[in-house]
């Protein structure tokens, strides 16, 4: 194949990088957290969390802008956090090339409004 130096096949295009969007710093500590929405409630498991949001896998993934109440274990009880829901996330994938069985993730990455008052604790945050 005869090739032109003003042409590139899309294997030479440079990849755009996407710029970081986070703003703090992420803690990658995976624990349980209970949800509950207008769309239902239910468990899931916290990953990836940060002062300003967190991604929850869960089976069933609120809808985009929905607010959730996210309760999840601390040192001193457990706290309850009000979120919106900024993305929603079903990856279907193999675990190798060998493998029969799919492997899936489905979540949502939720940016954190407010966290709730417990009645008769003071807590706070760091």
């Amino acid at each position: 194949m005869l090739k032109f130096p003003w042409t590139r096949s899309l294997d030479d295009a440079p990849r755009p990088r996407r710029p970081e969007r986070r703003t703090a710093p992420r803690l990658d500590k995976v624990f349980p957290v209970w949800l509950e929405g207008d769309h239902g409630f239910g468990m899931g498991v916290a990953r990836n969390i940060s002062e300003g949001g967190m991604f929850v896998e869960t089976a069933t993934p609120h809808p985009l802008a929905s607010q959730v109440r996210i309760t999840f274990p601390a040192q001193s009880g457990e706290m309850t956090a009000v979120a919106e829901v900024r993305y929603v996330c079903h990856l279907v994938g193999r675990p190798s090339p060998e493998a029969d069985t799919h492997a899936s993730v489905h979540g949502m990455g939720v940016r954190f409004l407010y966290f709730e008052a417990q009645e008769g604790k003071s807590t706070t945050l760091h």
